[in-house]
């Protein structure tokens, strides 16, 4: 591992500077959410592309609380004990997603490893809130892996989101070093039951922790022979100084040569830039990808 202290003196290069912005949908989004006392990712992952986001109105609701059951070495959500889960956030969610008059809404959660069925429960009754106010509106979970129990992804499956997705995050040699639970394999299998499901299955990754092309090449092919069809690859940036420090700046050049090969390989959809993450243009996904 290279010297956190130095790469913390590194200059980030052009292609990384983020402008926040701010207009009036930015603002009555910031509201909604704030008002309703709801987490979103956009905030507690210090996701670069909030203000875009928020400034067209779209958010990525993020359930079960904002405390996270594990510590993975790339991420800024809290980690400790949770609080019991909120019987009315369900409701919440989906009164926020008819405020906002969203056409397509992305879920995710933190994980909840100290519940009996680990908050899939909480995820099939948002969906069906969701649903039951906002009949029009796709919807895209961002899962956590269920400690690869599949009974409880089924759960989610089940309850019928339009695309299921689960990140890998990162490459097979790197994924044990920085995910604290997680196991490649075990993620893998989670892809593959939602693509046995018939619907969309999606995976995101970071690169940049010190992985290498061919390296991003195999687990490509990796998702592919589990049915994956949407793939989002975005560059790391180290939250703080106590997590995992990034090992390289990629280049666009770099990005827009993943995405080639990526759509050579396969998949139906590619996003692959810097800034991208998991929800990213994920309005876009659906349009390309109609399950209805």
């Amino acid at each position: 591992m290279k010297n956190t202290s130095k790469m913390e003196r590194v200059k980030k290069p052009e292609w990384l500077k983020i402008s926040i912005g701010s207009n009036e949908r930015y603002t009555d989004t910031k509201r909604i959410v704030e008002s309703n006392k709801l987490h979103t990712i956009c905030s507690s992952g210090r996701c670069p592309n909030m203000g875009e986001c928020w400034g067209k109105g779209t958010a990525t609701f993020m359930i079960c609380g904002d405390v996270c059951t594990r510590s993975c070495k790339f991420c800024n959500t809290l980690t400790g004990k949770p609080l019991p889960l909120n019987p009315e956030e369900p409701k919440k969610v989906a009164e926020s997603i008819r405020l906002m008059n969203l056409s397509h809404a992305v879920i995710t959660s933190v994980d909840r490893d100290d519940l009996p069925d680990l908050g899939a429960s909480h995820w099939a009754k948002t969906l069906c809130e969701i649903k039951h106010l906002n009949p029009k509106t796709t919807t895209e979970v961002l899962i956590p892996d269920f400690q690869g129990k599949m009974e409880l992804v089924d759960m989610v499956i089940e309850a019928k989101p339009d695309i299921i997705s689960h990140n890998m995050e990162t490459v097979r040699r790197i994924s044990p070093v920085v995910r604290s639970a997680a196991n490649y394999e075990t993620s893998l299998k989670v892809i593959a039951r939602v693509a046995q499901s018939g619907l969309v299955a999606k995976s995101g990754i970071m690169v940049g922790l010190g992985e290498t092309p061919e390296e991003v090449k195999e687990l490509m092919d990796d998702l592919l022979q589990q049915g994956c069809q949407i793939l989002t690859i975005g560059q790391y940036l180290q939250p703080s100084h106590k997590h995992f420090p990034v090992a390289a700046y990629i280049t666009p050049v770099q990005f827009d040569a993943y995405k080639e090969s990526g759509l050579r390989k396969g998949f139906k959809q590619v996003e692959s830039a810097p800034l991208v993450r998991s929800s990213y243009h994920a309005e876009k996904h659906i349009l390309k990808n109609p399950t209805k």
